[in-house]
């Protein structure tokens, strides 16, 4: 058998478009799929081998499928804030295919091996998306965590102030060296809510429904001040650190310099602090409340500098759900999240549309990053040898956001009523279509475990 012929061997179905996303960058293409893996990506006008069935997308790009490593399910124990059927439904009809859960809302939090045994048992009937699951590491379960490792969960999530919920408690500066030793010892990953607690209790706290007022309460030095922190540990200890949700741009030198000194230290950020910006907000308007915050325009900017530099990673979701009754007006009280699962694509792509950026750089951000993050190998580009993901999105169509459409649980969101370029006209995991125009089939996710 030739080498051509092996690669068509077992294609049935290919994919043309004259924009397909690859890491070489964006060229027509038709991309072959055999058992649900990319077994080639060729010329636009290449012949498809006998019997494989053809889809001509046109002028439609097709990108590699979003991996969204920051997602809160809450599933089970608080699922009617959200749940793995709704959640991987929206992932799905957002162009998203992989997701990985964080361990905490749901009760019990994944912070043991049965809890997150119990976990995977309420997701495995429900993912829409492949799904995987990130550990807990809290000051009672130093003792739990190679087990949960060698379960297979992608790392470990901490705080470092109060994370809303009684069970899943922070970590001081001496648990967090102790987790962070233990966890190192294995060649784990520890991944950090970064705010300083100390910074937090002195800042000024006004209830009430001003968003300026919480704003001032979640200090841009709350953060600056947990992140040096968290990098002095890494470098002491060897250890490999991810910061989650950076909303303060004057962090991003501190973790530029942390990099050249060869600190094992990579950062996230989210659609709502790159496309929302906190003079927007209108008072009492909770579902714009998140933790740490949205923040002023001048820092959005610094933010996508972050971006365009490489000193952020990825572009993440966050997706932080809750019950209506939770978004009470007073942002003192109400609980932050934001709710962006769904749209995470066009948000991003709308901002970085107008700020001269490319969807090849939307696919490195929310798709390679993510995906590299999680040792998903199989993951993340639209190569030979990886799975057969993709979101196909008409980049040029705009659409307005009816919080009717979306499919997470409660229909909430902070980009209600926001006019949106890019609509994702179908999404693919492993070569099978489970969305199209919005419209979501039935569960083909498989559960993931992080690749020894």
């Amino acid at each position: 058998m030739d080498d051509t012929a092996a690669v068509n061997a077992g294609v049935t179905l290919v994919l043309r478009s004259t924009r397909v996303v690859t890491p070489q960058g964006t060229r027509p293409a038709a991309v072959a799929v055999a058992g649900g893996t990319i077994a080639s990506v060729d010329p636009h006008d290449t012949a498809p081998p006998p019997g494989a069935r053809v889809e001509d997308l046109g002028d439609d790009v097709l990108l590699p499928g979003l991996v969204d490593t920051h997602v809160h399910v809450n599933d089970p124990g608080r699922s009617a804030w959200e749940g793995f059927w709704t959640a991987t439904r929206a992932a799905a009809a957002g162009g998203i295919t992989t997701l990985l859960d964080m361990p905490l809302n749901s009760l019990p939090p994944t912070t043991t091996a049965d809890h997150l045994r119990t976990k995977q048992a309420v997701a495995r009937s429900k993912a829409h998306v492949d799904t995987g699951f990130w550990g807990g590491a809290i000051p009672a379960n130093l003792k739990d965590l190679r087990p949960l490792h060698d379960a297979g969960v992608f790392g470990f999530k901490c705080f470092l102030s109060p994370s809303g919920v009684e069970e899943f408690p922070a970590l001081d500066q001496e648990h967090l060296a102790r987790a962070m030793a233990e966890i190192a010892g294995f060649g784990g990953l520890l991944i950090v809510h970064a705010e300083d607690p100390h910074h937090l209790d002195a800042a000024p706290s006004r209830p009430g429904p001003r968003y300026a007022d919480f704003l001032a309460s979640r200090p841009r030095d709350a953060e600056n001040t947990a992140i040096e922190s968290l990098i002095g540990h890494a470098e002491r200890l060897g250890a490999r650190v991810h910061i989650l949700h950076l909303s303060s741009s004057d962090a991003l030198p501190l973790i530029a310099g942390a990099r050249r000194r060869g600190v094992a230290v990579t950062v996230e950020s989210c659609p709502h602090f790159l496309t929302l910006t906190a003079e927007e907000i209108p008072d009492g308007a909770t579902e714009f409340k998140c933790c740490p915050p949205i923040r002023e325009s001048a820092n959005q900017d610094l933010l996508w500098q972050g971006l365009a530099d490489g000193t952020i990673d990825c572009i993440v979701s966050d997706h932080s759900p809750c019950t209506t009754d939770l978004k009470t007006p007073d942002f003192a009280s109400a609980w932050g999240g934001i709710s962006s699962l769904q749209l995470g694509l066009p948000a991003v792509w709308t901002e970085a549309r107008r700020r001269g950026h490319t969807l090849d750089d939307v696919a490195r951000w929310m798709s390679a990053g993510p995906a590299a993050l999680a040792g998903l190998d199989r993951k993340g580009a639209v190569e030979a040898g990886r799975d057969a993901d993709f979101a196909v999105l008409a980049p040029d169509e705009t659409f307005t956001v009816d919080p009717a459409r979306l499919h997470h649980r409660n229909q909430v969101t902070a980009y209600a009523g926001r006019t949106l370029h890019g609509v994702v006209r179908s999404t693919w995991l492993r070569g099978r279509r489970i969305a199209t125009g919005g419209e979501v089939a039935g569960p083909a996710g498989r559960l993931l475990e992080r690749n020894n």
